[in-house]
């Protein structure tokens, strides 16, 4: 019995010597392989292959995310799963499936460019209307044209609400989080338009009683319950909305905007002030002004207190 139990500890830890030997062979490939890419022996060459595979990895992030909200995003996880079940038929020795496969890959290249056409075009416009620092922020200027495009759509919902005499409440959240307002209503988690603020407060419907909250130019939640001011000097005049429009502004820096039922007039209110009867293009120079404006002042600032330090 121990001349048996002897005999499987050597079989064993000629096992465990024999599978250590692999994963050091198998590390020793990978290692084989990466210093064609990365000459570890030479530190100027790490660098250049490090800034080489960082550009890569920029310009392909930055192709995913130009073609992530578009059509073109299905096409390419369709071709992902070509080059997949391509790999695995070579391993398999699936011969006329790799054959078929690699063909079809060979004539996706010219395949490509006219899929894409759309695609491409727009990329290459975008380039072209960048500076060389823009490329490098498109994010940036992606979020002033979302916001300016929210700020169309809200004056624009205004209006017509104004027109209609039609009561609405919209919050438009800024540097002060309203997550625990935002909870108290129906999610919407929508993109902003016109016609779907109008809806939203068409009355004798679900969501038409409340605030609407705004955060990172989307619709994020309807149906909302606000604090009310405790201003005694306010007119009687103002109503439940215009109390929690000034209520919301006195403990956030948010920008909440009223439309009265009875009048139909447009009121702003910001740090708890209140600005009454605006039209529609002193609502938009308002909104532009402290979501736009304003924004690019704050980074400005943020950047010059870090070049002082």
């Amino acid at each position: 019995m121990r001349f048996y139990i002897f005999c499987e500890s050597i079989v064993f830890y000629k096992g465990v010597n024999c599978l250590l030997d692999a994963v050091a062979v198998y590390l020793k490939n990978i290692l084989d392989f990466l210093s064609v890419y990365v000459p570890f022996t030479q530190p100027l060459e790490i660098l250049r292959s490090l800034v080489d595979v960082s550009i890569v990895s920029y310009l392909t992030y930055k192709l995913i995310q130009l073609v992530k909200e578009t059509r073109a995003w299905q096409l390419v996880k369709g071709i992902v799963v070509i080059l997949i079940v391509a790999m695995l038929s070579d391993w398999l020795k699936l011969r006329t499936l790799a054959y078929i496969l690699n063909r079809t890959i060979e004539l996706a290249g010219f395949a490509l460019v006219v899929v894409f056409q759309p695609e491409l075009r727009r990329g290459l416009e975008q380039i072209g209307r960048s500076n060389f620092k823009g490329f490098f922020s498109f994010d940036e200027k992606d979020t002033t044209i979302h916001t300016t495009f929210t700020i169309e759509e809200i004056v624009k919902a205004c209006t017509e609400l104004s027109k209609t005499k039609t009561g609405a409440l919209i919050v438009v959240e800024r540097e002060t989080k309203l997550g625990e307002i935002i909870n108290t209503g129906t999610r919407l988690d929508s993109s902003v338009s016109a016609e779907l603020i109008i809806n939203i407060f068409t009355p004798n419907t679900p969501l038409h009683d409340g605030a609407l909250i705004l955060r990172n130019n989307k619709l994020k939640s309807a149906a909302c319950f606000l604090p009310l001011t405790d201003n005694p000097n306010l007119s009687k005049e103002l109503g439940t909305r215009h109390r929690a429009a000034l209520g919301i502004t006195e403990v956030s820096d948010c920008i909440a905007l009223v439309v009265s039922e009875e009048t139909g007039k447009i009121s702003y209110a910001l740090n708890g002030g209140l600005t009454r009867n605006l039209t529609s293009d002193i609502l938009r120079k308002a909104l532009n002004k402290n979501l736009l404006e304003k924004k690019s002042v704050n980074k400005k600032l943020a950047i010059w207190k870090g070049k002082s330090k």
